[in-house]
């Protein structure tokens, strides 16, 4: 598994984001990292309708 094609500074956004180690990103497949995601957007949506 190659790599995921972001920028260092996305993948530090994501690392610090995620509360995960920067080379678990960039190793992370793209569909856990997109769910993860949602699950964050999810989250801050809830918290801005409060």
């Amino acid at each position: 598994m190659k790599p995921l094609q972001i920028s260092a500074e996305t993948a530090l956004m994501l690392s610090k984001k995620l509360n995960v180690p920067l080379e678990q990103i960039m190793h992370m497949p793209q569909h856990i990292l997109i769910k993860k995601l949602m699950e964050i957007s999810e989250e801050e949506e809830t918290k801005k309708e409060e």
